[in-house]
């Protein structure tokens, strides 16, 4: 029994020993192969390019069997990369992840509703835009200031004291002072008007007292001739005309038998030349049941400066029409 444990005690020794000699003989090739290695610790304040100039030895390998791991790393550091691998692996990933993503999910609670903003009304916007046109104008105003300084500077106006409408300067509502009779087949023209009447009543000077027809009659300009009814026109231009002749016919209705010819014309002509010029025209049949009919003339006459209309009436029927006073003639230059 002893025998046998010496045995294997021996065995094992010799192993060992075997094992030793082994590995000092590699060590001892090796150093024998690379007697001037570079021991001393690697510059770190060296740039990559001065330290593979400066020792290139380090990087080339004696032999490829043996590895070093300092030479290792540094080759791993140094290895020559365009980036085109790692930017298509990554292309690979993120199709993979894309290609991961599940279906989205549902919405979230709605938030809290904001708070009220500010009312803006019509006068409020009105007043802004007046703030920025005001503000342009005087803008303009400077530029124009400094690129003409011996020039005066134009005139500002504020925005209050320009009237938002524009102001008619030539207008009149006038009416005939009294009646006027038309014979049988003839032409007269109405004259004779009026925009105040007169107080016939006795006051404590013995004398007459002119008081306005109404609220709303108006005289406005010096076209209109009162006495012979004519608006001549103070400037060329555009002018709209109207007239209300209110017509008695019971004379006739009692004499004559009415016929189908008999009529009644209202003009409103151009310098007494009907025919020659344009003008406003109505006719109106004498069939009418009632002992007073209105004929209503309106319409657009374009005047030079100078020319003047006038209200005529043709009564063409077999006896004599009477024209009502208060009968009316309306104009205004609506413009150039």
């Amino acid at each position: 029994m002893k025998g046998c444990t010496w045995v294997f005690v021996a065995t094992l020794l010799c192993q060992q020993f075997c094992l030793f000699r082994v590995t000092a003989a590699k060590r001892e090739r090796k150093m024998k192969k690379e007697p001037n290695q570079y021991t001393e610790p690697f510059n770190a304040t060296l740039s990559n390019s001065e330290e593979l100039h400066g020792h290139p030895k380090i990087l080339e390998s004696p032999d490829p069997r043996i590895a070093d791991p300092r030479r290792t790393w540094i080759s791993f550091v140094h290895r020559p990369d365009d980036g085109n691998t790692s930017k298509r692996r990554c292309k690979g990933k993120d199709k993979k992840l894309r290609g991961l993503v599940g279906p989205p999910g549902p919405p979230g609670p709605q938030g809290p509703p904001g708070a009220p903003g500010a009312e803006v009304t019509r006068e409020v916007l009105l007043q802004e835009f007046k703030e920025i046109l005001k503000e342009a104008i005087e803008r303009r105003a400077s530029l124009a200031i400094s690129a003409h300084p011996s020039q005066l500077p134009p005139l500002l106006l504020s925005l209050e004291e320009v009237s938002p409408h524009r102001r008619v300067e030539e207008a009149f509502h006038c009416k005939l002072k009294g009646q006027v009779i038309v014979d049988k087949k003839t032409l007269v023209e109405l004259q004779n008007f009026q925009s105040v009447r007169r107080d016939y009543r006795l006051n404590l000077c013995n004398s007459t007292t002119a008081i306005p027809l109404a609220k709303g009659a108006f005289l406005r300009g010096t076209g209109l001739n009162l006495a012979t009814g004519r608006f001549t026109a103070p400037v060329s231009g555009i002018y709209q005309f109207s007239a209300n002749v209110h017509i008695d016919h019971s004379e006739l209705k009692s004499k004559v038998q009415l016929r189908a010819r008999d009529n009644v014309r209202v003009l409103i002509c151009i310098e007494s030349l009907c025919h020659r010029y344009t003008s406003l025209e109505v006719i109106a049949g004498l069939e009418s049941n009632s002992k007073i009919f209105t004929i209503y003339v309106h319409g657009l006459l374009q005047l030079q400066a100078g020319q003047y209309t006038s209200i005529f009436v043709d009564n063409s029927a077999g006896a004599p029409i009477t024209i009502q006073n208060g009968s009316d003639f309306m104009g205004m230059l609506m413009g150039a």
